[in-house]
């Protein structure tokens, strides 16, 4: 039954994305933010120490996130997100490696620029050869119990190889070491990522701080007759109603709650004030921490946009100015660093710096803030897709879930958090989860026989 009006609770990717699309087909929309800017964990601060806008963390997107780049398209915001095909690998010393698309169609697109790859030998490349061509075959739902790197080893794949080549992959799509994360997710994060389509593995990074992405949106719900408040925090959440800490009740038809899970855990309840069964099992999600580092200098220290740094503790560097004189450093799994102070921090990264770019050595920093999610992501361990609950109500009047937390079949990234938007919102409107979502990338030729059995 569609609803003529919603509250939507949570103003970050999934909150905008289930208010927005609400919106468009003409629900009344009030969203509740308790900050004063939209993005939740992808969204940016002003730094007090620089009073420059800077992000939580570098967020980046690939060319198979079809419902992020939709939710951009609809915020007008598409044209602020760069798209590169080549990924630059950077070896201590400076020696690098370019991995790109080539002629051949998927899967094969990537063999050109691999067998070229210098941090690779001939034998390591072998390896991953046979790997992929496991992958490809692999069906996900025959590998949920099983970690990564159990996989890994089941198919000979050296230690080198895991450092070099598939740990920088998986600990930053997945924000877990290949050690505990599921098998399926990681298998997703390849065969959706690299395997399907040419394009698949594109990269799009934000040219803007990115709570410039998400600032249009108030006004685009506004237009259509919706209300965004900033600054209400919930405290509970029933069929209907939305409590906020003021004690003020805020009442609509359709509830969705699109809070971070543990906040949602805690606010979430049904009619008869029990509280509510999906998040109870969801709660048992682990949570794994990122750091991001934001570092000025006094003269450019990178001449690419970006850089996978192979074999260090810094996985990515992300040039934020033409020149490369402004960096930002992300450390994806980062439970080691969550312990140490900024300085140490710091320290590391400029290391990992210094060594995979030798020119940077002697810059001055200028300034240097570290940034510390502990709680960024849950972890995609084996099991933990039995915990992700379903988005939709579990009664009629109920309460509708939106995270990337959910049960989108995708990792805790910002198109998997859309996904949730747009799901919720199908909810409410009475649809298929799948009606609003963007079609994927079609899989090439060669890749479609093995597709249709991921």
């Amino acid at each position: 039954m569609r609803r003529s009006d919603a509250i939507v609770v949570g103003g970050g990717i999934a909150g905008i994305a289930a208010a927005l699309r609400l919106a468009e087909h003409g629900v009344s929309v009030t969203l509740l933010e308790s900050s004063r800017r939209l993005g939740g964990r992808a969204t940016s601060f002003t730094d007090a120490r620089t009073g420059e806008a800077i992000d939580n963390c570098q967020h980046v997107a690939l060319g198979c996130c079809t419902n992020y780049r939709d939710l951009c398209e609809r915020l007008g915001v598409a044209h602020l997100i760069a798209w590169y095909r080549a990924q630059h690998w950077v070896e201590a010393g400076g020696r690098r490696s370019i991995i790109t698309a080539g002629n051949l169609p998927a899967p094969l697109h990537h063999a050109a620029s691999f067998l070229s790859a210098k941090f690779l030998s001939f034998t390591e490349k072998t390896a991953i050869a046979r790997a992929m061509a496991r992958i490809i075959l692999a069906r996900r739902d025959d590998f949920r119990a099983m970690t990564f790197g159990a996989f890994l080893q089941s198919h000979d794949q050296p230690t080198s190889v895991v450092d070099k080549f598939w740990s920088p992959v998986v600990v930053s799509a997945c924000n877990l070491s290949v050690e505990r994360v599921s098998a399926s997710t990681a298998l997703h994060v390849f065969q959706e990522g690299m395997l399907a389509n040419r394009d698949s593995a594109t990269i799009g990074i934000p040219t803007v701080p990115l709570a410039r992405l998400y600032d249009g949106a108030a006004r685009i719900i506004e237009r259509a007759r919706g209300t965004v408040r900033f600054g209400v925090r919930a405290e509970s959440l029933r069929p209907g109603v939305v409590n906020d800490s003021e004690g003020r009740d805020h009442r609509a038809s359709a509830v969705i709650c699109a809070l971070p899970i543990e906040k949602a855990t805690r606010a979430v309840f049904d009619s008869h004030e029990r509280p509510d069964l999906r998040l109870a099992r969801a709660s048992s999600l682990e949570t794994s921490p990122i750091c991001g580092v934001h570092l000025s200098f006094d003269r450019s220290v990178m001449d690419v946009p970006h850089a996978v740094l192979v074999g260090r503790p810094t996985q990515w560097l992300f040039a934020k100015d033409p020149i490369g004189r402004t960096v930002h450093a992300v450390i994806s799994a980062a439970d080691e660093w969550m312990a140490l102070s900024e300085p140490e921090i710091v320290s590391r990264v400029v290391d990992d710096l210094n060594a995979c770019f030798p020119s940077s050595r002697g810059a001055v920093i200028v300034s240097a803030r570290a940034v510390k999610e502990r709680r960024a992501t849950f972890a995609p361990t084996p099991g933990s897709d039995a915990l992700r609950p379903s988005g939709r109500a579990l009664e009629a009047h109920g309460v509708t879930l939106a995270g990337d937390y959910t049960a989108t079949g995708w990792p805790a990234t910002m198109e998997g958090a859309t996904r949730s938007g747009y799901a919720a919102a199908a909810s409410v409107l009475g649809l298929a989860d799948d009606a609003l979502l963007a079609a994927p990338l079609r899989a090439g030729f060669l890749s479609a026989p093995f597709a249709a059995s991921w």
